[in-house]
Parts: structure tokens; sequence; C-alpha cells
């Protein structure tokens, strides 16, 4: 069951929204402000969060901040009164994966919701990812930063590869689908073109420094990408 964290300073909302969410089958946790946020990011761990910007005490956009800094794959929703272009664009580019603007559906608020946990498949905060091949070599990511490891040496990976690499990690001899990719690139820094043909220049990058890891990156036709171990 996902957990929630509802960051909104406003109580007759955030009451109102929690129960609605409790309803709909999520666990629930909320902040009033943006340093109680804070405290509770860094004390348990969340699938997703529900972030109002302007907050007192430390507002939304210097939350969202601090929470790409530490926790990069955990998913955010804005929920603000700010419906300005100008602010859209700015919450975007701060890291929200989402962004919805009050006074709002609870039924889109719901659907947004779900479909933003759906496509995240990263976790939110814990250790280390890892694999361990039938060819004894061990694939470890770190799980907010874009660093690897193939057993003690270190791989050279760019955060689209990282996030790639994690997606398909996180789903082992699952399929990924190019949608799942796609939205989750579209929340991060700018590295050139996210379309569908750069996603397959990615996968051929990784698909190189995978070599004789024992693990490969399998196209699957019409659907999308799958991690799979190869006997050696």
């Amino acid at each position: 069951m996902p957990h929630l964290l509802i960051v909104e300073d406003d109580e007759l909302l955030r009451d109102g929204l929690c129960a609605q969410l409790v309803h709909a089958g999520h666990t629930v946790s909320s902040a009033i402000d943006g340093a109680q946020a804070q405290a509770m990011l860094e004390s348990s761990r969340f699938d997703a969060v529900v972030l109002d910007l302007g907050l007192p005490v430390v507002d939304g956009v210097t939350v969202l901040h601090w929470i790409r800094q530490r926790l990069a794959a955990l998913p955010v929703l804005i929920l603000t009164a700010r419906d300005g272009v100008d602010d859209r664009v700015q919450g975007l580019n701060a890291g929200a994966d989402d962004y919805l603007t009050k006074p709002f559906n609870m039924a889109e608020l719901l659907a947004r919701l779900q479909s933003m946990l759906r496509r995240s498949r990263m976790p939110a905060f814990g250790g280390t990812l890892e694999v361990q091949s039938t060819a004894a070599k061990r694939l470890r990511l770190d799980p907010t930063l874009p660093l690897g490891w193939l057993d003690d040496e270190p791989m050279e990976l760019t955060q689209r590869e990282w996030s790639l690499l994690s997606l398909l990690v996180n789903n082992l001899g699952q399929v990924v689908g190019r949608e799942d990719v796609l939205a989750v690139w579209q929340s991060e820094p700018t590295e050139g073109s996210s379309g569908s043909n750069a996603l397959e220049v990615y996968v051929h990058r990784l698909r190189r420094k995978l070599q004789d890891s024992g693990l490969n990156i399998r196209n699957v036709r019409g659907l999308g990408y799958m991690l799979e171990m190869v006997s050696p």
C-alpha cells in the first residue's frame, strides 16, 4: 500500500485530502509546513509527496529542491493555487513530476497520483540496488545518485543511463514500457533528446557497459525492454 506525504498548511484542505486518499486505499501522513516535511522525509519512507508551494517556515520550491538533492527518485506532485505558466514551469524545472492547480477535481488528483506511482518504479528511499548475475559479476546502483559498479569497478553512467538501468533492475525479468522510461526522464535535468529514438541510443550504450556482466537488456517487440540474466 503506497505511503503518501501530504504537505499542506490549509488545515481544512489537508484533512479532507488525507481522508479522501485513505478512502482510496493509501497510507497517508501529513505535514503543515516545509520544515516538518523535511524532518518526516529524513525519518520515514514515502512512496510519493503531494506538495503545496505556499508553505510557511520553508517554502514548497525549497522543499522540492531539497528532495531532489536527497531523494532523487521520490515522486512529487505539486498542488497549489499558483496557476500561472511561469509558476508551472518553475515547479516542473525544480523537479516536480506533475502539477495540479487549486481548486482541483479529486478524481483527477487520484488518477495523476496513480499514474505517477505506476511509472516511478525506482525506490524512493533506502539502500543500494544489487543484482548478482550468473557470471558472478555483481551490479550495484546507488538509489539516489547516478552511480553504479560492476563488482568493485565504477561504471560511467549519465543521469538517463542510471535512471533507465535502475528501472530495469527494479523490474528484473519483467518488461519496462517505453512510456515508463520517458515519463521518468521528463522530470530530470535536460540531457539532449528524450524521444523514442534517443531511448534506443541509451539502451545500446548500456548494453555495451553491461558486456560480460552476465546481464542483458532484451528488446521486447512492441512492449519495451527487459533486463535478464544470461548463461555464462
